[in-house]
């Protein structure tokens, strides 16, 4: 009996000693949380599609006669300058074609030469009633057809000539030239499946080829109306991120859209100076297709998501956080634009995974959030 009314006094004790504590507890901890305050610009945007280069003019070379390659002469990758020899092709026949032709072009002046002296003969003969009119006549028209046969020897001359001037392939423009697709002692057709010999590229100005789509097309349509489509400066981003030195400017759209795809065709125009981009390169093409005027924009962080609702964190009275569902638009770089909801130079809290209970007091650190290198896309 001692016992138990000892222990129980000990655990009187205990709760006493707990219930007395209560006053001895330290104050809440005021948390320092960053805020900014809600920025307004006219912002540019950016719309971005993905498209491939071309060179200013991609040429194929196909060989116009058929023969065995002969000769190579330029290298492979190299820069070729137009009108010099590329290709040679085996010209035997072509060349025997030539002189077969040139010497019929002799035989028809030789029988032009006795027509001639025929009709000098008779024409005379017949004034004077010694021959009749018929034989002037036929006189008259074997010089007349011989005039036309050495017409057409001199017709079948020139395409001949043509004919063997074409076993010279010589570059129609200057540009880099690829791969050769035959090497000496291939055989090569004039018509055929085969590929092309080759194909030079001119390189000192790239096309670039892009899509867009038909409601895209429909939406920046009145920007392009109020600028040139020239005018539309036009950014290149590299396969590895970086931005290519020259700008480029819109030169064309196509004059329908693809009803297969929904998308229409069109087309930049860049110097490339450095030469840095080559034919069939990807690159993502960039470019303002409209503004948003006085736009209220938000850092990211200061946005919270639960499930279709968007809230922001507003700094009230006492330093208490304040939620507030906002409607958001498009993201810009690192920040929201907000389209209703929220005025310019509202304190918004940067709470990030912060975890916060609305109505708490927290010890607001306005930092010096610049907003000026923003641009919607």
């Amino acid at each position: 009996m001692h016992t138990m009314i000892k222990l129980c006094g000990i655990c009187l004790g205990f709760s006493l000693a707990g219930c007395g504590g209560d006053s001895n507890r330290p104050a809440p901890v005021i948390p320092d949380v960053n805020v900014v305050e809600a920025g307004q610009k006219t912002l540019p945007v950016y719309s971005e599609y993905v498209g491939q280069t071309y060179g200013q003019s991609d040429v194929e070379i196909r060989p116009r006669v058929s023969g065995w390659l002969l000769k190579i002469n330029f290298k492979e990758g190299d820069q070729v300058r137009a009108g010099q020899l590329l290709y040679v092709i085996q010209d035997d026949e072509l060349q025997d074609k030539v002189n077969r032709d040139r010497a019929g072009v002799e035989e028809a002046k030789v029988l032009l030469t006795k027509a001639k002296s025929d009709l000098d003969r008779v024409r005379p003969l017949a004034e004077m009633n010694a021959l009749s009119k018929r034989d002037l006549d036929a006189a008259q028209a074997s010089y007349d057809a011989q005039i036309q046969s050495v017409v057409a020897a001199n017709a079948s001359l020139k395409t001949s000539e043509i004919q063997l001037s074409y076993s010279k392939i010589l570059a129609p423009i200057s540009g880099v030239i690829g791969v050769s697709n035959a090497l000496v002692g291939d055989y090569v057709e004039r018509l055929g499946a085969q590929p092309p010999l080759n194909t030079i590229s001119s390189v000192a100005e790239m096309r670039v080829r892009f899509n867009i789509t038909e409601s895209d097309y429909l939406k920046f349509r009145r920007e392009m109306d109020r600028r040139k489509a020239g005018d539309i400066a036009v950014q290149l981003i590299l396969n590895d991120g970086t931005l290519f030195p020259e700008t480029a400017r819109l030169d064309f759209v196509n004059r329908q859209v693809d009803p297969a795809t929904g998308s229409l065709l069109v087309q930049a125009l860049v110097a490339n100076t450095s030469r840095l981009l080559k034919p069939g390169q990807y690159v993502r093409v960039r470019f303002i297709s409209e503004e948003i005027p006085n736009a209220v924009i938000v850092p990211q962080q200061a946005i919270n998501q639960m499930q279709n609702i968007y809230m922001v964190y507003l700094i009230g009275d006492s330093n208490k956080i304040v939620p507030r569902p906002v409607k958001t638009g498009m993201r810009v770089g690192s920040n929201w634009v907000i389209t209703d909801g929220l005025k310019p130079g509202e304190r918004v809290a940067l709470l990030g995974n912060a975890l916060i209970r609305p109505n708490s007091r927290i010890n607001p650190v306005l930092i010096n959030y610049s907003y000026d290198s923003t641009s919607a896309k």
